[in-house]
């Protein structure tokens, strides 16, 4: 049935474990590839997406975070860690490793700490404690790129964002909380696959959001659902958990990369006018969005080591998704075709058509400071080093094989890309 839960808000929440994981194992066991060849068969599938989650809170078997049973040595270095959780070259993978895979539940309360909001909000560390808890394991550790330590390094991107004079000097703290509980929930309970391929499978997303928006509303609903389930907020006034749930979910939502033109042309005719006012709340939730929208596609702008790591783990979850339309008979979405998309010819694409577009209009508003410069300088070395790889792919093609060359087109097909890193 309809998985939707209609608090006293009016928002929609959804119920934890409703939706059950594409399990990339299951659909690459032999055994089962003469018995599921049908798109019928497929949604059938689809439909057990979280099914192992549950049955395990069904049965009582409430995963815990292990932080605690970490070794003191690798508590020291996480905490090291945390004391420069605000410069750019911040580590997440490494940061993820020495908490044990609680990156997401260690980082978030050391922002709340740090940014003061524990205190100005009353929280229960224990309630916070678990209510982050429920947000990590609610991230599949199986998708390569949709994961918590890409919700960790948004977490970690956002918080660096927060910090630019430009928008620091008019931040209240209802605005900071909301920025970092966005970033962390942005992707919460990700199939691993895009919207196209829910709504071509007829997945019961697709369905329940009618084609619009299907996985930044599931994410939005979800964080809802644990908002409630996890009584975070319940000793809040009702208008101001209303007014928080319903801007969580205007900040997710516009993490949307259909919006990516919406958002730029609003960004732009507001720098060309000059008439940003970011002592206004209707201003300042603008700016955080477009915050939102860097920290999710910033990975680019990262140091070389750190942002091949995640092009190569996105591109790996693009040809997941390849390789499962390829089995079902399904026209393979773009990007998702391991044979032509090569990473280099994707991250060139998804460069110059939507992250440069974005960061360049980003540092107009903060303006040349220290971090927007780094960053800019970053995606421009990246940017040249994976042209430098294309480049030797296409020499190897020419001398292997003169018909097997990659062209310039693949790097347009970013723009036709529902979800993009």
């Amino acid at each position: 049935g309809d998985a939707r839960v209609r608090g006293q808000t009016g928002v929609l929440s959804e119920r934890r474990g409703s939706y059950p994981f594409i399990d990339f194992r299951l659909l690459n066991n032999t055994s089962l590839s003469g018995e599921i060849g049908t798109k019928k068969k497929v949604k059938r599938l689809l439909s057990f997406q979280r099914y192992f989650h549950a049955s395990r809170l069904l049965r009582g078997i409430v995963p815990q975070a292990s932080l605690y049973l970490l070794d003191e040595d690798y508590l020291g270095q996480a905490r090291h860690m945390l004391s420069k959780v605000g410069m750019w070259d911040f580590d997440i993978f490494l940061f993820d490793r020495l908490t044990n895979g609680n990156s997401l539940v260690t980082l978030l309360c050391h922002l709340f700490n740090v940014h003061g909001l524990i205190h100005h909000f009353q929280l229960d560390m224990v309630t916070l404690h678990r209510f982050l808890v429920m947000v990590q394991e609610d991230y599949h550790s199986q998708n390569p790129y949709h994961n918590a330590v890409h919700a960790a390094d948004v977490t970690q991107a956002m918080h660096c964002y927060l910090r630019e004079p430009k928008l620091a000097n008019f931040l209240t703290p209802s605005d900071i909380m909301l920025g970092l509980l966005a970033a962390a929930a942005h992707d919460v309970d990700h199939p691993g696959v895009n919207q196209p391929f829910l709504i071509k499978t007829k997945h019961h997303l697709a369905s329940l959001y009618q084609n619009v928006s299907v996985l930044e509303n599931h994410h939005w609903r979800s964080t809802v659902g644990m908002l409630r389930e996890s009584r975070l907020l319940a000793h809040l006034p009702k208008e101001v958990t209303q007014d928080i749930e319903q801007q969580l979910g205007s900040l997710i939502l516009a993490t949307d990369i259909n919006r990516q033109n919406e958002f730029l042309i609003r960004l732009k005719s507001h720098l060309d006018n000059q008439d940003l006012r970011l002592e206004d709340a209707q201003d300042r939730h603008f700016m955080l969005q477009i915050a939102l929208k860097c920290a999710d596609i910033c990975n680019p702008c990262r140091l070389w080591d750190l942002s091949k790591q995640w092009s190569e783990r996105v591109c790996e979850e693009f040809y997941r998704q390849g390789d499962l339309e390829q089995k079902f008979e399904l026209e393979i979405s773009p990007l998702c075709n391991q044979q032509k998309d090569t990473i280099p010819s994707i991250q060139i694409g998804f460069m110059t058509y939507i992250v440069e577009p974005l960061f360049e209009r980003w540092a107009q508003f903060t303006g040349d400071t220290p971090l927007s410069e780094n960053m800019l300088n970053h995606l421009r070395r990246n940017k040249a080093k994976w042209r430098s790889l294309l480049h030797k792919q296409h020499s190897s093609s020419r001398s292997n094989d003169h018909s097997g060359q990659v062209t310039g087109s693949q790097e347009q097909q970013t723009l036709t890309k529902e979800e993009t890193p």
